[in-house]
């Protein structure tokens, strides 16, 4: 059985060069198409899944005929399966209200890449839970991660995060909040 566990993140600053990429890349690569669509403020955001060498033959091509509309772009192979539900807002979260929970991290980012590729990296990193990764919409443009898990654990998986988007040169910032109040947890579930 093939092994379709890639996914290729395509992020462009141009509507019309949205969709003449996403034609391009699903008339030329074996991925399969799981979002295309517009995004906050005039960009276009395509996510494929496919084996790597697709994907990666599907980024290639993004690049080329998206040229310089192209914001951000990546493979990620053996996404962690936890990453899409957190970004549709779907996560089943075992955290109770009346517990608390030993810390959070917030990391947002300039790009809505770089913030899935963020919380697949730092979910690989140690066993956490991935409340959210918000994509684009109602925050001008931007992704931004929200984890929480024991302080150690959240302290250890934030370095690669981090390093990946500073040397992308798409943090915006992060933080970790030791014990955060139920009600900060509440606003995000």
């Amino acid at each position: 059985m093939e092994n379709r566990n890639a996914i290729g993140i395509i992020e462009l600053a141009s509507i019309y060069k949205g969709f003449a990429v996403q034609d391009a890349v699903l008339k030329s690569a074996n991925v399969e198409k799981l979002v295309a669509r517009t995004i906050c403020s005039g960009k276009y955001f395509m996510v494929v899944r496919g084996n790597v060498a697709d994907v990666e033959t599907a980024i290639s091509i993004a690049s080329e005929v998206g040229g310089f509309s192209v914001i951000n772009l990546t493979t990620i192979p053996n996404i962690d399966p936890r990453v899409f539900p957190a970004i549709s807002g779907n996560t089943l979260l075992q955290i109770s209200l009346n517990k608390e929970v030993g810390a959070m991290l917030v990391l947002e980012t300039f790009s809505v890449v770089s913030a899935i590729k963020a919380a697949d990296f730092a979910v690989k990193e140690a066993e956490l839970d991935i409340i959210r990764v918000h994509v684009a919409m109602a925050v001008g443009g931007k992704g931004y991660v929200v984890i929480t898990g024991d302080i150690g654990a959240l302290e250890a998986a934030v370095k690669p995060a981090v390093d990946y988007c500073k040397q992308e040169g798409m943090l915006a910032g992060y933080v970790i909040i030791k014990n955060p109040h139920k009600d900060l947890l509440k606003e995000l579930l």
